[in-house]
């Protein structure tokens, strides 16, 4: 959405008086701000019209600015931005930890050991000693989610999380990953086998044409299944956000300014669980679809 602000300069005649400037700029100024805060009840419209509520980043403001293709192409590849600022942040984040690594740990190191031996515990206590070789992709996952949800909190950024196409990639990711393991472990013939619901019996095989298709539809299902959670709770979440800061800019509208009562603040730290909530279902489930493509012998009982 662009913005033109009507903020003009007035040129002065030798004629006015100091007095006529002052208040001929302050009246301009006045109006400029009465635009910004117009922008909640755009955003209200939006949603009472049967859109999504949602405020506005940095590229927002930064549009007016720039040319028009590259104001297509950023609309377009936005939340591929944010999401990529983030793996960014973190990655130079692990890379200043790993560099100050000592033998009596800071602060930051702290953080960082902590943080991987939580998930090393979650991880090998549902697939046992034998998933340690899965904490790498599942421990990424997990922070990656984390802050991906945390960055909707900042002004100007949109969360990755809160857009179907993100989600659905991730849980693609999870579904490619869980497959291979799966034919890996029992072979290609085994994955069917596995797949028939594992048969031994002579009823169990009769069994396998109706066992067959529900396991491949249940197979299908969870990456869907696994998206649609996290998109549909983290935009949610952001849509609750976004009512409450219009309705707080809405009940001081009067005023003309960008300012309002602060009714999201609740909403914020309800956020703050929801997000971390969000990133431990996701990967816990994840864990879960390994454990079900183990070996008899590598499950941990």
């Amino acid at each position: 959405m662009n913005f033109n602000f009507p903020l003009h300069l007035t040129l002065v005649g030798e004629s006015e008086t100091h007095h006529e400037v002052i208040d001929t700029l302050s009246h301009q100024v006045a109006d400029t701000l009465a635009h910004v805060a117009g922008h909640a009840g755009q955003t209200a419209e939006h949603a009472a019209g049967g859109g999504s509520p949602e405020l506005p980043n940095i590229f927002t403001f930064l549009n007016p600015l720039l040319p028009e293709n590259i104001q297509h192409f950023i609309h377009h590849y936005e939340i591929v931005i944010f999401s990529t600022l983030v793996w960014i942040t973190l990655a130079l984040f692990a890379i200043i930890a790993y560099k100050k690594r000592a033998l009596i740990p800071g602060s930051v190191q702290n953080v960082v050991e902590w943080t991987v031996e939580m998930l090393s515990d979650m991880v090998t206590g549902i697939l046992g000693k034998h998933g340690k070789k899965y904490i790498p992709f599942i421990g990424t996952l997990f922070v990656y989610i984390f802050f991906m949800n945390l960055s909707g909190i900042i002004p100007g950024i949109h969360a990755g999380t809160s857009k179907l196409n993100t989600t659905l990639a991730l849980a693609i990711c999870v579904f490619l990953y869980v497959q291979y393991t799966g034919i890996r472990n029992f072979g290609p013939l085994g994955f069917l086998h596995h797949l028939a619901g594992s048969p031994k019996s002579v009823i169990e095989w009769c069994l396998v044409p109706l066992n067959f298709p529900l396991h491949v539809i249940g197979e299908l299902a969870r990456p869907i299944s696994l998206s649609l959670r996290l998109f549909g709770n983290i935009s949610g979440e952001d849509m609750l956000v976004a009512i409450f800061v219009t309705l707080g800019v809405g009940i001081l509208s009067f005023t003309h300014l960008p300012i309002g009562v602060p009714l999201h603040l609740p909403f914020i730290y309800l956020a703050l669980l929801t997000s971390f909530v969000q990133a431990l279902v996701f990967t816990l489930l994840t864990t879960i679809y390994f454990s079900l493509m183990s070996h008899p012998e590598e499950e941990h009982h």
